[in-house]
């Protein structure tokens, strides 16, 4: 195992500044970020670095020592930066985002070309992200939960609602006639008996519907899962199947009649998406080009 440059630049910050929260300012990443770095540093080092007081961070011998071992090579390094900066055709800034798999098809992947920035894209579960959001990993994530870290905020953009779906060759007949007679109970017993579609990542999909409109938890598995939703889409298509995503995701093969919208429950279920971002933020041009390309796509 190696140390982390980026451990590194967050110690001469922290030494620098003489507190965790004017590094976390230079840094641009979140007070817990900087701790995280200073932590992991400290347990490869196996040297207590800092004497922590309630107003400074104060350098301990060893702290003194690593920082004057280090700074010369930091100072190259930041002077590298610069020069190549200088040279480089284009100054490109690189903008991380995290969002699900099926989200980025839908929204983004036509526009990559055209952004006068790099992009990242990260896909992964919703906590992880905004792990990493609050870290300093990602700038923008897409995600239905908010978090309680401090430094993030959360800003509501549109909503997502989570339908049943099926193959266009599933005999849904009776199942229609029970939800004409609001025959819940009927419906829920004959859905268990059919073949169901899901993601290992979007279980919690199938759970809330079920705990929505039939008040109780979904007592089968499914019988296939695939990785993502477009994979359930595509296999559903021309198919027999059932699944529970979002409306979003399958209003074009709806609409060209490869798969069929079943039910939107009782009382639609609805779920917030939500830009998150750091409060502070040097990318925030960026950031807010992405979230205007991203609503302009849900609007339509």
């Amino acid at each position: 195992m190696r140390w982390n440059l980026e451990w590194i630049r967050t110690f001469k910050a922290i030494y620098e500044t003489g507190t965790l929260s004017a590094a976390a300012q230079e840094l641009f990443i979140s007070q817990p970020g900087v701790s995280l770095h200073l932590n992991s540093l400290e347990a490869y080092t196996g040297y207590k670095l800092f004497d922590r007081s309630a107003r400074k961070m104060v350098p301990t011998e060893k702290g003194k020592i690593l920082y004057n071992f280090v700074l010369e090579s930091l100072n190259k390094l930041e002077v590298a930066e610069q020069h190549f900066h200088k040279r480089a055709q284009t100054d490109r800034t690189t903008i991380s985002v995290g969002m699900c798999f099926e989200t980025f098809q839908y929204t983004l992947e036509e526009h990559i070309a055209t952004l006068p920035f790099n992009l990242i894209i990260k896909f992964g579960e919703y906590p992880q992200m905004q792990q990493d959001l609050d870290h300093g990993l990602l700038d923008l994530i897409i995600t239905p939960q908010k978090g309680n870290q401090q430094n993030l905020e959360y800003t509501a953009f549109s909503k997502e609602r989570l339908v049943l779906i099926a193959g266009n060759q599933t005999d849904t007949a009776e199942i229609e006639q029970h939800l004409a007679n609001q025959q819940i109970t009927a419906v829920s017993e004959l859905l268990k008996q059919q073949l169901w579609y899901s993601t290992a990542a979007d279980m919690e999909h199938l759970k809330n519907f079920w705990l929505a409109h039939f008040k109780q938890h979904p007592d089968f598995s499914p019988n296939y899962i695939v990785p993502n939703i477009s994979s359930i889409i595509r296999c559903l298509s021309d198919g027999v199947g059932f699944a529970i995503v979002p409306d979003f995701l399958c209003q074009d093969s709806i609409q060209s009649s490869k798969i069929k919208l079943v039910w939107e429950g009782i009382q639609p279920l609805e779920n917030t998406l939500y830009f998150g971002t750091r409060k502070k933020t040097m990318y925030a041009a960026e950031i807010g080009q992405l979230e205007e390309l991203l609503k302009e796509k849900w609007s339509v």
